[in-house]
């Protein structure tokens, strides 16, 4: 009698399958990641006094050029969209690009910016909620234990072992009301990115995403009425437009084409935790660019983060 163990063979195919949403979930790693390379760009633009509106708006100016050439070619895919698809869409380019940036600014001129900062490590359960409600997914066995484990990671990174609050009224002010509002937007923005790319490409959603921002951030630069001070000297100039064309392409569009495809074949509330490698490559840029030493309290975040990011991915693919 022959070994039956032999007949029986792997099917790369169902293999292949079977990888994708592993393959997916780094993917939304790595392009979370790469938004950690934004303050790199974003230091010389605000030293030359530009606005953070004014830079939101230019960088989506950049980016719409880049863009609109993709939104044309799979212009077909905007037909027979529902309302709730056009909901979707609005709320990811003027929510999680324009309104959430603007509620996180203004809340870090309001009260205790350690409990601004902290709030927006609410991101991930705010998308989680989004996504059981909205998109009835089901979550990896221990998932919450794991989600405990990453905040506790990113906590640290932000905190280390100290407690941040003296008192509770410090906490609860309109700076933290304006931060939660930023996280549940920002949180939501994931939720929303992976019904759309249920339904489009994943070009498509991010060629919207940049475009319907547009009139929103027109608008309210204009009603700001700020004005523009664009250097005029050659050297300054170019400094500029170089570190506004590398923080347009690399942690602007680039970051959310990989982010997004990532996304097609990865639970939203998996990729809201994959999300939190952003604060971890902002702590190594930190080091290594500004000069400030990782902690202890920092590299054990690393360890957990990546611990739960690690589980979180074999479970995903399981």
């Amino acid at each position: 009698m022959e070994n039956v163990g032999s007949k029986i063979k792997l099917n790369p195919a169902a293999s292949k399958q079977a990888d994708r949403p592993r393959t997916g979930f780094w993917l939304v790693v790595l392009g979370a990641a790469l938004w950690g390379a934004d303050p790199l760009f974003r230091i010389i633009l605000l030293r030359e006094h530009i606005t953070p509106t004014q830079i939101v708006l230019l960088e989506h100016v950049v980016i719409a050029l880049f863009v609109f050439p993709v939104l044309w070619k799979h212009r077909s895919e905007m037909r027979g969209l529902k309302l709730r698809h056009i909901g979707a869409l609005l709320f990811l380019s003027w929510g999680g690009s324009a309104i959430a940036t603007i509620l996180f600014t203004l809340g870090l001129t309001h009260g205790n910016l350690n409990a601004v900062l902290l709030l927006q490590k609410l991101q991930p359960i705010f998308a989680i909620l989004m996504a059981r409600m909205l998109l009835k997914e089901k979550l990896p066995n221990q998932f919450g234990w794991l989600l405990v484990l990453a905040l506790g990671g990113t906590y640290l990174l932000t905190f280390g072992f100290t407690f941040p609050f003296g008192h509770l009224n410090e906490f609860v002010k309109v700076g933290s009301l304006l931060s939660l509002g930023a996280a549940a937007l920002w949180g939501g923005s994931t939720v929303m990115g992976r019904l759309m790319v249920g339904k489009m490409e994943y070009e498509t959603v991010t060629s919207l995403r940049f475009i319907l921002a547009l009139p929103l951030l027109i608008g309210i630069t204009l009603n700001q009425g700020d004005p523009w001070q664009i250097p005029t000297g050659a050297g300054p100039l170019a400094a500029v437009s170089i570190n506004l064309l590398g923080q347009a392409l690399l942690p602007g569009l680039f970051s959310l084409l990989v982010y997004y495809k990532g996304l097609t074949t990865t639970k939203a509330s998996v990729a809201t935790l994959a999300e939190l490698s952003f604060p971890m490559v902002g702590v190594l840029i930190n080091w290594i660019v500004f000069n400030e030493v990782v902690t202890i309290a920092q590299a054990c975040g690393f360890v957990l983060i990546w611990a739960a990011l690690f589980a979180i991915s074999r479970r995903s693919a399981a």
